[in-house]
């Protein structure tokens, strides 16, 4: 079942944030992972104002995913993450049933 990434960030320092950026997507591939949005834009619909970033990755499951997040040459290039924004990185399954899946209330 594949497992989805959904990150949000706000960056306070974009020339730090792009070294994070250039590093990303070879880890990503190793994976079998591939971005489903990158930072596009976002419109909040309802609810407050959605003012950050976001990011959507999508990977083959679960533990892919986890494996690609513990990955050595991820976590170096988080190090860039971290130091040029505030945010959260948020993993959920996908599911079979998406007809008519129990909502999980």
């Amino acid at each position: 079942m594949p497992a989805y990434f959904v990150c949000t960030m706000t960056v306070h320092d974009p020339e730090t944030y792009r070294k994070y950026t250039a590093l990303t997507p070879a880890t990503v591939a190793r994976y079998g992972g591939k971005f489903l949005t990158r930072g596009d834009a976002v419109a909040t619909v309802e609810g407050p104002a959605f003012t950050e970033r976001m990011v959507i990755l999508e990977f083959p499951d679960r533990a892919t995913a986890m494996a690609w997040y513990a990955d050595a040459d991820y976590q170096s290039a988080c190090l860039f993450r971290r130091a040029a924004s505030t945010g959260r990185m948020i993993l959920q399954e996908g599911r079979d049933n998406t007809t008519n899946p129990d909502p999980k209330v």
